[in-house]
């Protein structure tokens, strides 16, 4: 994970919180450490899930038991599916590269702008080993509760993953 800048975004100003503090000062400090709390604990996870190779970081510490990736195919619900579900990436490119490139949240909303790159060497989700190289870029919007992470869904150019793997003309 590199350059992971934190934005939040309050739609209000920070007003000064000295000698004694107003609600709204409270309440403004509690949302921004509630954001970056969020933020923080959401970076970690995926950078030891993937950069680190640890999947088992998809667990009931960091996510909720009802976890749920929303996907053009379905819904994958449950921490058992989710870790399986992300476990291809591992075993689809041995050399996985995941980077945040920026990520912002308001409340428990996250938004993280993600690059991954790596070798196809291994099967992902079915499709057998291409030896391409894959640089993707892409955009996960996320909703944490209580400080774990509840719902993922990534939007990238599906077309252009096909087509760096070779399965798809690029012309």
């Amino acid at each position: 994970m590199k350059n992971v800048m934190f934005i939040f975004i309050l739609g209000i100003a920070v007003l000064s919180c000295n000698p004694k503090p107003s609600q709204e000062c409270i309440d403004l400090s509690s949302e921004i450490s509630k954001v970056k709390n969020n933020v923080e604990l959401y970076s970690m996870v995926w950078d030891k899930a993937i950069n680190g190779r640890n999947i088992e970081i998809i667990n009931l510490d960091n996510f909720d038991e009802n976890i749920k990736a929303i996907t053009a195919d379905g819904d994958i619900e449950g921490i058992d599916a989710f870790k399986a579900y992300y476990n291809n990436y591992l075993t689809g490119f041995s050399d996985a590269e995941f980077n945040i490139v920026d990520v912002f949240g308001q409340g428990d909303k996250v938004v993280k702008h993600w690059n991954f790159k790596g070798t196809h060497d291994g099967d992902f989700f079915g499709i057998p080993a291409t030896g391409k190289k894959i640089n993707l870029i892409g955009t996960t919007l996320v909703l944490m509760k209580g400080g774990k992470i509840v719902q993922e869904q990534d939007f990238f150019d599906n077309y252009s993953l096909l087509s760096q793997l070779g399965l798809i003309p690029t012309e």
